[in-house]
């Protein structure tokens, strides 16, 4: 592993949010920060100290500019970016509270990436020194070209030779190219070595629901997720382990979070960690996924410690403001022993 690279691919966005849980409707003021899925994995595993390369594709301008001194910021590497296009997407957030769901708008539409096209990111090059590739199903759900592109980078990973992951990660009211998701994500998916989802990417992508299980009850069960991960390495054999995110959602500030792993012969459950007073919940299954390759690539073997490791890191970005989980391996390690207490640190 040591100086081989990981890399992410995806949309980065511009990210304006309600101040203080106000609604849109009322507020007179939004907060300026950036984040999307695959950059928030590039983020995590930075902070952990592994080397990590973002690709994405960025308008000429001071947002675009912005986007990259923020990542440097993070030690994520911006060299193999692709420049070009007029604008950087967008995404309004409003964060909800007990009853009232957070709310997100998309800005999206005609942003650098969505324009994208094969061939515009020479794969050689930023695979040359890569270990590891990571993308979502919110990348070929932005644009046909952002399909091709993905499918053009998951195909040159696997022929280097790289561990390839994917996050499920469906989101309804991306997907108006014209395809659906069910149409597209096979094809990409069956290049994967990691597939995680939460508990109803599954269903909203291939098909595949847990049995019996109402995700807005407050509480999911471990076992009944088991079907799930089968289900999803029979139809994808080549995946050597198949992961779920548990979210039971008891109201907008208090969740239960844990997961499930397959490694197709033997089923790993995580703690169950009960998150009372969410502070922001955005990247919570990105903060995940870095925590997974991060455990993979540094418990070798140890798949129960890659997943506690996971859940525990992700249960530390709820904490925290804005996409990125800002957390240090010592601080979620500390947390995987059961220091909950939050004491102050001196």
């Amino acid at each position: 592993m040591a100086g081989k690279n990981i890399v992410t691919f995806g949309e980065i966005m511009m990210r304006l949010a309600t101040p203080e849980r106000q609604r849109f409707t009322q507020a007179n003021m939004l907060s300026v920060s950036f984040g999307g899925g695959e950059a928030n994995v590039a983020v995590s595993l930075a902070n952990y100290g592994l080397p990590v390369e973002y690709v994405t594709r960025l308008p000429q301008n001071d947002f675009g500019r912005a986007v990259v001194m923020e990542l440097r910021r993070h030690n994520v590497g911006t060299k193999h970016i692709v420049w070009g296009g007029e604008r950087l997407g967008i995404y309004f957030l409003e964060t909800g509270s007990n009853a009232r769901p957070s709310k997100v708008i998309y800005d999206r539409a005609h942003s650098a990436i969505s324009e994208i096209k094969p061939g515009m990111v020479d794969w050689d090059g930023v695979f040359g020194d890569a270990c590891w590739f990571h993308w979502t199903g919110i990348t070929p759900a932005i644009s046909e070209g952002a399909a091709e592109v993905c499918l053009e980078a998951v195909k040159k990973a696997k022929q280097k030779g790289l561990t390839v992951s994917c996050d499920l990660n469906y989101r309804k009211n991306l997907w108006k190219w014209g395809k659906s998701p069910g149409e597209v994500m096979p094809a990409l998916a069956e290049h994967c070595d990691v597939i995680l989802g939460n508990e109803e990417d599954a269903e909203k992508v291939f098909g595949i629901k847990a049995p019996d299980v109402d995700v807005t009850a407050g509480k999911v069960e471990h076992a009944a997720y088991e079907h799930v991960c089968q289900r999803l390495k029979e139809k994808f054999p080549q995946a050597k382990k198949v992961i779920i995110t548990l979210r039971g959602s008891v109201s907008a500030d208090y969740n239960t979070w844990s997961g499930i792993l397959y490694n197709g012969e033997k089923f790993f459950y995580a703690p169950v960690y009960h998150i009372t007073d969410i502070v922001d919940r955005v990247g919570g299954g990105d903060a995940f996924m870095g925590g997974l390759i991060y455990g993979f690539l540094t418990y070798t073997g140890d798949d129960q410690k890659a997943l506690n490791f996971a859940v525990a890191a992700s249960c530390l970005k709820h904490t925290i403001h804005g996409d990125f989980n800002l957390v240090t391996v010592a601080e979620v390690e500390q947390l995987m022993k059961g220091d909950v207490s939050g004491r102050v640190v001196r």
